[in-house]
């Protein structure tokens, strides 16, 4: 029993040791990271700043150099005018994953994100209308990326309205968002300058039809589909929705489309543009309307 019990201790003991080593290296890695940062874009407290807003810009100004990623926690509002007293800005690998109560054997599971950083800049509103700093912990818990990923981090991603009116257009003109993405890199001189990433540009463009697709549209193609379905009983449709139940793919086939594809479907090449037989002449086996153009999406 006493063997076991200063096993424990001493397991214990290297434990803490070995934690308060990687807690001093972290330390070290920011002070040689703050050294080459201009003293003015560093936080400290008592800096103020005119809005919330202006507060979260600076500190996110910050982490890019540094190398994380930043989102707004804890804050408290007047009663009386609903104004935010005040504001703590966190590294998003602050606080732990909550256990996961779901079944254990499960093929992928997510990458943990949180662990336990402190790092934070707390701001509060003082008596004058400017937001003070009060709080700044330059430490993290976590090995911070290199500059040259820091464009990857959530915070430090947006599209501008420039932007999104380029992706648009692409998607209007029946452009592909990989192949958009790929000339508006190439404009920018590279992935680090163009503000986003691909799924960006996807996670945009499926918020934008969502919008677009209003419950009068989805009747409109239901009732279609079903006269079509009346008029011949060898027309097929299917329709798709994602989990939140909107309405995503809609698929549909006539006799003769099916006929085709009886006649030549032993091998399916998809081509959002044109198909051929082997007799080169155009061959269609179904059409749709595609939510997007993901591998899932057209199996």
């Amino acid at each position: 029993m006493n063997i076991d019990t200063n096993n424990e201790e001493q397991h214990s003991n290297n434990q803490r040791n070995e934690d308060q080593e990687a807690t001093n290296d972290y330390a070290v890695k920011i002070m040689q990271i703050h050294s080459n940062i201009h003293d003015d874009e560093i936080p400290k407290v008592s800096m103020e700043f005119e809005t919330e807003e202006q507060a979260y810009n600076f500190y996110n100004v910050y982490a890019y150099k540094v190398g994380f990623s930043i989102r707004r926690s804890k804050s408290h509002k007047d009663n009386e005018n609903g104004k935010i007293k005040n504001r703590t800005f966190c590294c998003s690998c602050e606080g732990f994953r909550e256990k996961d109560k779901r079944n254990d054997n499960v093929k992928c599971h997510h990458a943990t994100t949180r662990f336990g950083c402190l790092a934070r800049m707390k701001i509060k509103l003082h008596q004058f209308g400017k937001y003070q700093v009060i709080e700044f912990n330059a430490e993290h818990t976590h090995v911070t990326s290199s500059p040259s990923k820091s464009h990857l981090h959530r915070s430090q991603r947006r599209i501008t309205p420039a932007q999104a009116s380029e992706i648009e257009m692409a998607e209007n003109s029946g452009i592909a968002p990989k192949a958009s993405m790929e000339l508006m890199i190439r404009r920018a001189g590279g992935h680090e300058n163009l503000g986003f990433i691909l799924d960006d540009c996807r996670n945009y463009i499926r918020t934008k039809r969502t919008i677009q697709m209003h419950a009068g549209d989805t009747c409109g193609v239901l009732e279609y589909l079903q006269k079509m379905k009346s008029k011949d009983p060898n027309f097929y449709y299917a329709l798709q929705a994602d989990e939140d139940d909107l309405l995503t793919n809609i698929f549909w086939a006539d006799a003769r489309m099916k006929e085709s594809y009886y006649n030549f479907g032993d091998v399916v090449r998809f081509d959002t543009s044109i198909g051929v037989n082997h007799h080169k002449q155009t061959t269609i086996f179904g059409a749709a309307l595609l939510y997007d153009e993901t591998t899932e999406t057209f199996m």
